[in-house]
């Protein structure tokens, strides 16, 4: 197996609706705020090149949105999908499998595209299957008043239109052992239904993507909360029984979204789960 950071672009969001409740004098701290208090916001992907298969965690806002749209995310930067992959020597036709760990459009915008004429849309990767879960699935299709904005139903239903959506298994209880895909999920319901934490074996590490389960360092704090979840007191319990596990066997954690912090570990300390040290994927994947 090898990995491979994929980074689909940079943007920005306001930092009081990335902490919720928690006072800007304290957040600022790790994730500093701009003139108009925005803070800096990576879109991570992960490539796992895995034998024959190719998979894709994650895609990004992509680029079909309006210019209006992505006005309200302050983009910056060179980075896009395909300048990553061919990074490695892949293109977007190369990938056999695109996992989402959910359908909010920054983490699956880039999974689908205009088509030639801009009379519709289309795969983005045309050899690749989707995947979802099927509860997730639902939640997104039917969404609910305080996410509706984030489900954009242009990323989302064409994927099942063309024929190229999968469903993973659902586990007993939060974590899925061995996925269609060969490693584990952690179900995480706290920031919206049914999201889903891969977990990888890695040369002996095991290698956790935190999509927003853990958005960046900034969050480690239990109660540093965003306002975008949808159950916040479940996002607290599921980020301590994550981050004991993380503390407890070492994991490495892929931060998605944090554009200064590639990949972390944590250790326990009186003020409870923190940061031990902070690595780049070339530390962590050459």
């Amino acid at each position: 197996m090898y990995l491979y950071p994929i980074n689909s672009g940079n943007f920005k969001l306001d930092g009081g609706a990335m902490f919720g409740v928690v006072p800007k004098s304290l957040w600022q701290r790790t994730n500093p705020a701009d003139s108009s208090n925005m803070i800096d916001i990576a879109a991570r992907c992960l490539l796992i090149e895995d034998g024959n298969r190719l998979i894709l965690i994650d895609t990004g806002m992509g680029n079909k949105q309006s210019d209006k749209f992505y006005g309200y995310y302050f983009l910056w930067g060179n980075d896009n999908i395909d300048k990553s992959l061919a990074s490695y020597g892949f293109h977007r036709d190369d990938i056999t499998d695109v996992f989402m760990t959910h359908l909010h459009f920054d983490h699956c915008g880039g999974s689908i595209q205009w088509n030639k004429d801009k009379t519709g849309y289309e795969p983005a990767f045309k050899k690749a299957q989707f995947w979802s879960n099927e509860d997730h699935w639902k939640w997104a299709t039917q969404p609910n008043r305080r996410e509706v904005a984030s489900f954009l139903k242009e990323n989302i239903l064409p994927m099942e239109e063309c024929g190229q959506l999968k469903f993973t298994s659902l586990p007993e209880g939060n974590i899925l052992k061995k996925s269609e895909l060969g490693f584990d999920i952690f179900y995480a319901n706290g920031h919206t239904d049914k999201q889903m934490i891969p977990m990888l074996n890695y040369k002996g590490k095991t290698i956790c993507f935190m999509a927003d389960l853990l958005p960046t360092v900034g969050h480690l704090p239990l109660p540093f909360v965003m306002g975008y979840d949808t159950r916040p007191l479940l996002t607290l319990d599921e980020k301590e029984q994550f981050l004991n596990m993380a503390a407890n066997n070492n994991y490495y954690l892929f931060l998605e979204h944090d554009a200064h912090n590639e990949i972390i570990t944590v250790k326990h300390t009186e003020k409870g789960v923190r940061l031990n040290a902070s690595y780049t994927c070339n530390d962590i994947f050459n």
